[in-house]
């Protein structure tokens, strides 16, 4: 058991912090990829292009979009894209709001990965240390924790989504930078539905695995 009581309510923040971010961003990580993208495209819900682009070719752009954001490439990768009737896919004020998106993606891979090692450098401590009980104990707050905090985002997101979103954008970018037309590739490719949908994902997602924590742990700590 961890003797000192400072040294305990530091590691149960800690191990909150941990959790709250493998469970965000390991659902963020699950979206990043093509098989998300065709669940999207694939919803008779979804909106289709007011302005013609296909769904074939929604299918064919939209990964490549996300396969920027995770391999760390120059711009020159989205940029020199075109359309097949010779039109460049992205324009100048895209290019950039993805590159900032991709240096975004970056951090949150890393903090992702860090986040990773942190919980099994806890855990190997709690095992070495004897105080596994009580590393369970702490994962069960954690996942209580991460319910109340991904609660309210939730309430607030079916409240005012545009709210979210906004606030969202407005921490992590600078300006008006991520404003575009509806004639603009980005919201053709990415309307708000997919958006939405994706937050509401990645809440559902770290909601259960909270409630997962909470419970489960909690009777095998009582």
């Amino acid at each position: 058991m961890i003797e000192s009581p400072g040294l305990k309510k530091f590691v149960q923040v800690v191990v909150a912090v941990v959790v709250f971010l493998l469970l965000i961003l390991t659902g963020i990580r699950l979206l990043l990829t093509e098989t998300f993208v065709r669940f999207e495209y694939n919803q008779d819900s979804f909106p289709a292009d007011p302005y013609g682009m296909t769904k074939e070719e929604r299918l064919k752009y939209a990964p490549i979009a996300l396969e920027f954001l995770l391999n760390g490439a120059e711009d020159s990768f989205l940029g020199d894209l075109k359309f097949d009737d010779g039109t460049i896919l992205y324009n100048e004020r895209e290019l950039s709001h993805m590159v900032d998106v991709q240096a975004l993606t970056q951090v949150f891979l890393k903090v992702w990965y860090v986040s990773a090692a942190g919980f099994l450098v806890i855990w190997v401590w709690a095992w070495r240390g004897n105080w596994l009980d009580e590393f369970r104990r702490m994962l069960s707050v954690a996942g209580l924790s991460t319910i109340v905090v991904l609660g309210t985002l939730i309430l607030l997101m079916l409240l005012s989504f545009d709210m979210i979103f906004v606030g969202f954008h407005r921490i992590f970018f600078q300006g008006d930078t991520w404003l575009f037309l509806y004639s603009d590739t980005l919201i053709r490719l990415f309307p708000e539905k997919f958006w939405r949908d994706a937050f509401i994902l990645v809440g559902a997602f770290s909601f259960l695995g909270g409630i997962t924590l909470w419970l489960g742990l909690r009777k095998k700590s009582s």
